[in-house]
């Protein structure tokens, strides 16, 4: 134990503070690209480029000059061909990095300004829903804090206030705006009719179509959330962060609409919003129910008295 006494000293002076954060820095930087690729295309790629290097070294190790002299050539290109081949994670790590870097001031300043319970959930979840039980597909995307103006303009502008008929208006299969996607940007309807990027996840399910696999592609590219109605089954999907969450009913859509816009609240406090918006649906359904049997009972009657 003594022995290893000077050993330990000695590490101990030998490394200094600015070698151990250097150290983590790297780790980290490391640990973050990983989480970045894992599951897209880039894997592929990564090995692909493991694939050359071990070609390589082959070659130098058999002495064949020929495959080295063109690979050596290639690898001057490689830098280029890495921000080509990997510019959406690249985009999606420097868009994290900022979301990241936010202020005190300015997360509560996010919190006054958008509370929960606004008009619009509501006119979204009943749109949603409507639309759902009619079979009528559906694509809204929703802006957060990465602007969407490009795919802005590829649609026709509305600069509308969000409600319930002008979405399930939009929607409409008879009318010229059903087709493609409607986005929202600071609660307001900002254009409809707008193409979006396809996701170029090759783990994406084969049965998801265009409008998921937009849906997909655009919350890839930014922090957006969309809602998504199929028009085949009339099932209600929400995707953000490039992943897709199906089979939704109107509390579920509530609550990832609720998270999506307000981030800083609590798995508590949305599990009691959910609850209570439940139990008004509830008691909206038996309301509804009552109503039906009520007037079933009333009709016969009033057909006896008239005979």
């Amino acid at each position: 134990m003594h022995e290893l006494l000077p050993w330990w000293n000695w590490v101990w002076q030998g490394v200094e503070l600015r070698h151990i954060a250097d150290i983590l820095i790297i780790a980290f930087l490391i640990y973050e690209l990983l989480r970045l690729v894992r599951g897209t295309r880039a894997v592929q790629m990564v090995v692909g480029f493991a694939l050359v290097a071990v070609l390589y070294e082959i070659a130098s190790w058999l002495g064949l000059t020929t495959v080295q002299w063109i690979l050596r050539g290639a690898a001057v290109y490689v830098g280029f061909a890495v921000i080509v081949l990997f510019q959406h994670e690249i985009r999606a790590a420097l868009m994290r990095l900022g979301n990241n870097i936010r202020l005190p001031l300015a997360q509560k300043k996010r919190r006054d300004a958008n509370p929960f319970g606004q008009n619009w959930y509501d006119e979204v979840v009943l749109a949603a829903t409507t639309l759902a039980s009619e079979k009528l597909g559906a694509l809204m995307i929703f802006e957060r804090d990465v602007g969407l103006k490009t795919y802005i303009e590829s649609g026709i502008r509305l600069d509308a206030r969000i409600s319930y008929d002008l979405l399930v208006t939009i929607f409409n299969k008879y009318t010229t705006l059903h087709d493609g996607a409607v986005i929202i940007s600071n609660g307001r309807v900002a254009a409809a009719c707008c193409f979006l990027p396809l996701t170029q996840n090759p783990l994406i399910s084969r049965e998801l179509g265009t409008r998921h696999r937009s849906a997909i592609g655009v919350t890839e590219d930014s922090d957006a959330f969309a809602v998504i109605v199929s028009e085949e089954t009339g099932v209600i999907s929400f995707a953000v962060d490039g992943r897709l969450k199906r089979n939704l009913d109107g509390p579920r859509l509530r609550r990832l609409i609720q998270q999506a816009m307000e981030p800083w609240r609590s798995e508590a406090e949305s599990d009691a919003l959910e609850a209570e918006e439940r139990e008004r649906e509830r008691e909206i359904d038996e309301v509804v129910t009552t109503r039906k049997r009520d007037g079933r009972d009333i009709l016969p009657s009033t057909q006896g008295e008239e005979a």
